[in-house]
């Protein structure tokens, strides 16, 4: 394999991982009512794998102690 060729896979993949992060914000953006019609709360989130989905879905909590 040349150098070229292994830039390459790993730019295809980081551009793959960067479309899925984008999805998943798409969808978690999304008002609760409009999610559970397409099917979203049936995925599972496993928030202690994930806390890039954890911190996402903290943010759309109301905060506590702030007003």
């Amino acid at each position: 394999m040349s150098i070229l060729s292994s830039v390459g896979r790993i730019a295809t993949h980081y551009s793959a991982a960067r479309a899925r992060c984008r999805s998943e914000r798409a969808l978690l953006s999304l008002p609760i009512e409009l999610r559970k019609d397409i099917g979203w709360p049936d995925i599972v989130v496993d928030t202690q794998n994930s806390p890039r989905i954890a911190w996402l879905l903290d943010k759309d909590r109301p905060s506590r102690g702030r007003h």
